[in-house]
């Protein structure tokens, strides 16, 4: 089920000087850890001058995928939509 959450959330993120990337590693929500497995999509966009930058990805068991929103201005993660597959 799709579910829009709208919360700021805590990121551990990591950045990798040889492949010139950035991205998070665990995501903190209500008080459980989310492990990152894969991106599915990652991509920037501007509201005036400030970059969000919007990463879609699932967690390391391929239990729930979520839609992160980085605000490049503040530096706050917001975890905007999150979905456990199923389509009830």
């Amino acid at each position: 089920m799709r579910q829009v959450i709208d919360e700021e959330v805590s990121v551990v993120m990591y950045y990798s000087a040889r492949k010139r990337v950035a991205r998070p590693h665990l995501i903190i929500w209500n008080n459980t850890e989310y492990e990152v497995g894969s991106i599915g999509y990652h991509h920037q966009i501007k509201e005036g001058q400030v970059a969000h930058h919007i990463f879609e990805l699932i967690d390391k068991t391929n239990s729930i995928w979520m839609r992160l929103n980085f605000n490049s201005n503040n530096l706050h993660w917001n975890l905007e939509v999150i979905s456990d597959g199923n389509a009830d």
